[in-house]
């Protein structure tokens, strides 16, 4: 039998995915005539779940086209030319193939990612791919199509500022142009600080939370065929986090007969440890260490007690929580702070402090 557990990074689990309202949230507000929101920036810690809600998102728009009629969904590269990949797929679709007014339009093989262009020869020196775009959705407009143009983990680069520059002439003018996104919280920070870029620092933002208790139990109850008590053990451990959660699926299924959840569990901080915690501890800036390298003797701390060890520092202690809260390695609840990933304080601990 299969394994229905995986821990490939960005893969959209298919026998094993739970569903959060984070999805629902954004399908319903693309639902109506006039949504109050057209972009949304979803953002959470390294294994989170951000690339799932996108793809699901996508997904919906794509295959239930009883409920959102007319779109297109783009799954654009960030790493690529981001306006040539949309003119491309625009040309796809049928808008300006036939349109003469884009005769003079080229859309290069480079872009396409195939042996040749679609048939266009660019002859005008003032060419400006831009114009171009905004042309081709004027005609899906006219044609009633919504299109949704989705970038997974977003950063600030050339390529990313030329695209978000023309969006926001885009949506000034009203078109049916709907933009959503993943990045981690700096890198969706340092993207919305781009002058001109208003409309991206006041898009909606959806931060990924920890996977329900009781999905995360049943899920282990049905696909690993163990009783409730062990499954629901299982999801405590994880503590919700996406890639924890897969992951001990994965080993629960591979272990042997004899092997007890206590004899995997090393394997599951071995790979939490590899494969999340050391990039995650790696992009932290030198204050977010600090203080999460106070936090790894118990499991939860009193405002009073964060702030006696913080010491000096301690004027700094709301601007420190904050942004770890943001970033998804820290979970606040009336005064208490804890470290939100499994086993992270132990990594902190045999890794990072005195490293």
């Amino acid at each position: 039998m299969q394994n229905p557990f995986t821990t490939t990074f960005s893969k959209v689990p298919e026998n094993t995915y739970i569903h959060t309202e984070k999805t629902d949230e954004i399908l319903e507000n693309f639902l109506y005539d006039n949504p109050s929101e057209l972009v949304y920036k979803i953002t959470g810690v390294r294994g989170s779940g951000k690339t799932v809600i996108l793809a699901k998102v996508e997904e919906e728009l794509k295959s239930n086209g009883n409920k959102y009629i007319n779109w297109l969904v783009f799954d654009v590269n960030p790493t690529r030319n981001i306006l040539g990949q949309i003119a491309a797929m625009l040309v796809k679709e049928g808008f300006g193939s036939n349109d003469k007014k884009l005769s003079g339009a080229s859309i290069p093989a480079t872009i396409l990612g195939t042996g040749g262009g679609i048939g266009y020869t660019r002859n005008d020196d003032f060419f400006d791919i831009g114009v171009e775009v905004e042309t081709m959705i004027q005609a899906a407009q006219k044609k009633g199509k919504k299109i949704l143009i989705g970038i997974d983990e977003v950063s600030k680069s050339e390529e990313m500022v030329k695209f978000a520059s023309e969006y926001g002439r885009w949506l000034r003018a009203g078109y049916p142009v709907y933009f959503v996104c993943t990045g981690l919280y700096e890198n969706i920070q340092e993207l919305s600080n781009v002058k001109n870029l208003t409309f991206f620092r006041r898009a909606t933002t959806v931060k990924t939370e920890p996977l329900n208790m009781i999905r995360m139990t049943e899920m282990y109850r049905s696909k690993l065929n163990i009783d409730g008590e062990q499954a629901q053990k299982m999801a405590k451990i994880t503590k919700g986090y996406a890639y924890a959660f897969q992951e001990l699926g994965v080993l629960c299924f591979k272990k042997k007969a004899e092997e007890t959840l206590e004899d995997i569990l090393p394997m599951l901080k071995a790979e939490l440890f590899a494969y999340s915690y050391e990039k995650i501890w790696e992009e932290m800036t030198e204050l977010d260490r600090f203080l999460a390298s106070l936090l790894t003797e118990k499991e939860e701390y009193k405002r009073e007690e964060v702030l006696k060890l913080m010491g000096e520092r301690a004027g700094s202690y709301s601007m420190y929580r904050d942004r770890l809260i943001k970033r998804g390695i820290l979970n606040s609840r009336q005064g208490y702070i804890s470290l939100a990933l499994p086993y992270f304080a132990e990594y902190i601990k045999e890794y990072c402090v005195g490293a």
